[in-house]
């Protein structure tokens, strides 16, 4: 195996034998072999082990077990301990997620701090059977079934062509010691289910299955290349990038054919996964809404609107005093007194200072909010106001009024009242401005 591995080296990851690397080193057989593998190379190599105090005494024991083979190589180690299992609660995820997260986090802080080059872990060919099959069993797209990447940013894995047989044979022929994980015997994980009752069955009646694998995923990976070229061409024609996120056009994307599959592929980096959920919003009424984790998707009209899922909770009422010349948060309004009006846009009103009674306010805008809209007579439901100029429900939501007591001074950025617009008998004219 070890000229096997250097030939992978030389082959394909040249760019380590310059580098400085941090192995991700916990104890078990793999990765006490990858240690082996990278020493006997002579690379520039140091530990990182992670002790996420999961199994008490075994936990430190396979601490102080990589401690000691750091001082036998005579390399740098760097030990962390977690508490994991209150992470995952104020985080609300599993712990073998929490786990992951807080590694990786360690690991890139680690490696930036220190000034290291990569981190290699261990992960192997049987690995990338485990996770195939587990994307494989929750309804992953093509992406998911690619395999786990050789090379992703500063994380590499050396060991991916290679079998956890090939690794344990090699491991006992240089009579190397390692820690056994007792949780990974634990058929309650589905890995280590698929690991134990169902993959040496898998590779029994299969037997080249692990090579086969490596030639589905090649194919797949060029498939998944396709479509990301096709998707471009998709984004050009039916998306819209704006301030605050994205506008597909829904007539744009139904001309063109499997309009789920390409919602899919344009929604799942967002972190949506009910395609169904999504797939009807094609139909739904006005409105209808959709979340991820980070973003939300809305039906409005003829589009879907996608932007970042932020809470409505900047509600307060905003007192501005006269002296005021400029206010920053929630949105940037600058206060002038000036002599006479000059020229006018959406983002610019003057009033007659003397018709306003201070404090003057700014809030978001509510339903059953009325103004007179600047140029008319009567006056207008700001909700109806919205309708007829076709304001989208996500710029609805970011709307503010500037209010003098309970009368509407301007809807911000897009019509100023009426009542107090500058006249001939206008003394002291106050100049407002919004600025993004």
């Amino acid at each position: 195996m070890l000229s096997d591995f250097k030939k992978h080296i030389e082959t394909n990851l040249d760019f380590l034998k310059k580098a400085r690397i941090l192995i991700a080193c916990s104890g078990g057989l793999d990765s006490i072999v990858l240690t082996h593998l990278l020493k006997t190379l002579r690379l520039d190599i140091a530990l990182a082990h992670c002790n996420f105090s999961l199994r008490k005494d075994e936990s430190d024991a396979d601490e102080t077990f990589v401690f000691d083979l750091a001082d036998k190589y005579s390399v740098p180690v760097f030990i962390e301990t977690f508490d994991t299992k209150k992470y995952a609660k104020d985080t609300k995820q599993s712990t073998q997620m929490a786990a992951r997260e807080l590694r990786y986090a360690w690991f890139a802080e680690l490696r930036k701090t220190l000034g290291y080059d990569y981190v290699v872990t261990a992960h192997h060919a049987d690995d990338d059977l485990e996770t195939f099959l587990i994307n494989l069993s929750r309804g992953s797209g093509i992406r998911g079934l690619t395999g786990i990447p050789e090379t992703n940013e500063h994380i590499v894995r050396p060991l991916l062509p290679f079998s956890r047989e090939e690794i344990l044979n090699y491991a006992k022929a240089n009579q190397l010691y390692w820690r056994e994980d007792s949780s990974n015997a634990k058929t309650e994980y589905l890995r280590n289910k698929l690991r134990h009752d169902i993959i040496p069955n898998f590779k029994e009646a299969a037997p080249k299955i692990l090579q086969n694998l490596l030639k589905t995923q090649r194919h797949l990976t060029e498939s998944q290349l396709l479509v990301e070229d096709y998707m471009a061409l998709v984004y050009n024609l039916a998306i819209t990038e704006n301030f605050d996120g994205y506008t597909l056009h829904l007539q744009k994307l139904k001309e063109l054919p499997n309009t789920d599959a390409l919602l899919y592929e344009l929604l799942h980096p967002f972190g949506f996964t009910d395609f169904i959920a999504i797939s009807d919003l094609l139909e739904a009424q006005s409105g209808k809404q959709v979340f991820s984790s980070t973003h939300r998707l809305t039906k409005d009209r003829n589009v879907l609107l996608l932007t970042e899922a932020t809470s409505n909770s900047t509600k307060k009422e905003i007192i501005i005093p006269e002296e005021t010349t400029e206010i920053l948060e929630p949105i940037h309004l600058i206060f002038k007194e000036v002599k006479k009006i000059r020229a006018i846009d959406v983002h610019t009103i003057f009033v007659d200072k003397e018709l306003l009674s201070y404090p003057i306010t700014l809030r978001k805008w509510k339903e059953g909010d009325i103004f007179q809209p600047f140029g008319m007579r009567g006056k207008k439901k700001l909700s109806k106001f919205f309708k007829d100029e076709k304001v989208s429900l996500i710029a609805k939501e970011k709307m503010y009024v500037l209010c003098n007591g309970n009368d509407i001074i301007w809807v911000v950025g897009l019509r100023a009242d009426d009542r107090f617009k500058v006249t001939s008998a206008t003394k002291q004219i106050l100049k407002i401005t919004h600025s993004d």
